[in-house]
């Protein structure tokens, strides 16, 4: 939670106050709507930011805070699918394809919390 957290943040700041950079770094024209829009985007990574770091201290996995963990996994599953498909449909970039390893790690590792994990530790002596 907490490594999501700060990528999240990271890119939500980025997005929010530097939307420009961020439009030239991944050569789309600029257009102001297309910057309202990288900014709105960046509130939505700094607000996923803010809940994971509010719940990087409770049990997560299986039913427990099942919600944040499967918003999660959606946001990072669905973002895996896009980059590839962007990957496959343009020209190879440092940027996209940093993002894309990035997307499927955290899609995996959430995968695992809602779909594998309980949430409960059991020590190994009571097992």
């Amino acid at each position: 939670m907490t490594s999501t957290s700060l990528t999240l943040v990271a890119a939500g700041i980025f997005a929010l106050f530097v939307p420009d950079q961020l439009v030239t770094l991944i050569n789309v024209p600029r257009s102001d709507s297309l910057l309202v829009l990288v900014q709105l985007m960046g509130a939505l990574y700094f607000s996923f930011a803010l809940m994971n770091w509010t719940a990087k201290d409770s049990a997560i996995g299986g039913i427990y805070a099942r919600p944040v963990s499967l918003a999660n996994f959606s946001h990072f599953f669905i973002g895996t699918l896009l980059l590839i498909k962007y990957q496959l449909s343009h020209e190879l970039s440092a940027p996209g394809l940093l993002a894309l390893i990035l997307y499927a790690v955290f899609a995996a590792l959430f995968y695992w919390l809602v779909f594998r994990a309980t949430g409960i530790v059991v020590p190994k002596s009571a097992e």
